[in-house]
C-alpha cells in the first residue's frame, strides 16, 4: 500500500487515527469477553464501555441525554435503517424519501411497498443536488407515516437541510428519520434542534471506528416495533424478546472491538474538532473541483455551490467509461477512487448516468493532503488528455 493515494473515504475512512487502532486492540486484548453476561471483573468492564459510549454518542447526536439506553448498537447504518423502516411502517402507510438515498433506504422501502402494502414517494433533488423542504411538504398525504432523508449524499456530496425538513415534519405530525452515514463525525447533528425522531449511523466512516459497528438513536417519545428476537444476556427466562431499550433494538452478542473503536474515535473527534476536520476536507475538495474544472472533457456533478457540501466529488470524462477512468487512476497513478452507481442508483438515474455506468467518485478524508489532491488533478489531466 506504500505510495497509494486513498480517495475513497466515502466508502470507508482510511487510515484510522492511530489512537483508534491502539485503544481498540489493547481493549480487546485485555477485555475481549462477553459483556454483562457474568459478574467477573472483565465482563463488568466490557459492559461499562458499552453503557458509557451510549451516553457519549447520545450527547454527540443531540439525543435525549436522560434516556441514553435509546442509543442502540447494530452492524452498520444499513442494519439500523432496516430496523427503522420495518419497525415504523405498516400496511396502508405512506413513506416519503428522496432520490439522493443509498440502497440502504431504497431497498427496504421498496420491499415494504412490494410485500407490506406500503406506499412510497421519492422526491427528486434540484439542479444543485438539494432536496427542497417544500417538495417534502407537497408530498405529504393523510396517511404519511414517515419521512426519511439521507443527510449527506454519497454521490453528490450535498448536505440536505435537515432542520428545515424537520420543521415541515413537525408541523404535519409526521415521523422523521435521517441516514447520517456520510455526515456523522464531520457535520454537526442535533436531533432535538432538527426535530429528528430517529437517526441511523455507521461507525466506519467519519466516526473513525471499524467496520461492522453502527446503530440508531431513538428519541424518548418514539417506540419502534420489534422485527427480530433473540438473546440479550438478561432476563433469560422471559419467553419473548425484551421490550425495553436498548434490548428492544439489540440482538445477541455486541461487537466489542467495534464499540471500543468508536470510543477511541470519539476521543479523536473531541481532540481535533469535527468543524476543523470538515473545514480542512472542504478546502481540499474546493481545490480538487477548481482543478478539475480546468480540464477539458471533465464533467462535475453537484458542485455548483460548495456550501453545505461534503468533500465528495463525482465526475465523468467525456468519451470514457467511468470504470476505465478508475482503473487508470489506480494502475497508472496509484490513486484509489470508487466508480459505478455507488449503491445510489436514483441519483445516477436523475442525472442520466445509468447508461454511462455511473461516475468516478473522489472522496477526501481527514488524512488527505494538498499533495494528494494535486496528484489527482495531474492524473485527470493526463487521462482526459488522452481521449481521442
Amino acid at each position: 500500500m506504500d505510495g497509494l493515494i486513498y480517495l475513497d473515504n466515502a466508502a470507508t475512512a482510511w487510515p484510522k487515527p492511530q489512537n483508534v487502532y491502539d485503544f481498540a486492540i489493547d481493549f480487546y486484548h485485555k477485555t475481549g469477553v462477553n459483556p454483562g453476561r457474568s459478574g467477573f471483573d472483565m465482563a463488568i468492564e466490557a459492559g461499562n464501555i458499552i453503557e458509557d459510549l451510549r451516553k457519549r454518542l447520545t450527547k454527540f447526536f443531540g439525543g435525549d441525554e436522560d434516556t441514553p439506553e435509546r442509543l442502540c448498537y447494530g452492524y452498520n447504518a444499513t442494519d439500523a435503517l432496516n430496523l427503522i423502516i420495518q419497525g415504523l411502517l405498516s400496511e396502508g402507510d405512506h413513506v416519503i424519501t428522496t432520490n439522493v438515498e443509498h440502497n440502504s433506504v431504497i431497498r427496504p422501502v421498496n420491499t415494504m411497498v412490494r410485500d407490506g402494502g406500503v406506499e412510497a414517494t421519492y422526491v427528486p433533488f434540484d439542479s444543485c443536488g438539494f432536496i427542497d423542504p417544500e417538495a417534502i411538504r407537497r408530498a405529504i398525504k393523510p396517511n404519511t407515516k414517515l419521512v426519511i432523508v439521507n443527510h449527506g449524499s454519497n454521490v453528490l456530496g450535498t448536505v440536505q437541510p435537515l432542520r428545515e425538513i424537520g420543521t415541515v415534519c413537525k408541523e404535519k405530525g409526521v415521523l422523521y428519520a435521517a441516514d447520517t452515514s456520510q455526515t456523522a463525525g464531520v457535520v454537526p447533528i442535533n436531533m432535538k434542534e432538527m426535530n429528528l425522531d430517529v437517526i441511523a449511523f455507521t461507525g466506519h466512516k467519519s466516526l473513525m471506528g471499524f467496520t461492522g459497528i453502527g446503530g440508531l438513536c431513538v428519541r424518548k417519545h418514539l417506540d419502534i416495533k420489534q422485527t427480530r428476537s433473540g438473546g440479550t444476556g438478561v432476563r433469560s427466562a422471559h419467553p419473548y424478546h425484551l421490550e425495553e431499550y436498548p434490548y428492544r433494538m439489540e440482538y445477541g452478542t455486541p461487537n466489542m472491538v467495534g464499540i471500543a473503536s468508536l470510543w477511541a474515535g470519539q476521543d479523536f473527534l473531541d481532540q481535533e474538532g469535527i468543524e476543523n476536520i470538515h473545514t480542512r476536507e472542504l478546502q481540499l475538495a474546493r481545490k480538487l473541483v477548481d482543478g478539475l474544472r480546468e480540464i477539458k472533457g471533465v464533467e462535475i456533478y453537484g458542485c455548483e455551490k460548495m456550501d453545505n457540501h461534503l468533500s465528495t466529488i463525482t465526475i465523468n470524462v467525456n468519451g470514457m467509461e467511468a470504470g476505465d477512468v478508475g482503473i487508470m487512476l489506480d494502475v497508472d497513478h496509484d490513486i484509489a477512487t470508487r466508480t459505478g452507481l455507488h449503491c445510489a442508483p436514483l441519483v445516477h438515474k436523475q442525472l442520466g448516468l445509468v447508461e454511462r455506468h455511473g461516475g468516478v467518485r473522489f472522496s477526501i478524508g481527514a488524512f488527505n493532503t494538498d499533495a494528494d489532491v494535486e496528484a489527482a488533478i495531474r492524473a485527470m489531466h493526463e487521462i482526459a488528455g488522452n481521449v481521442k
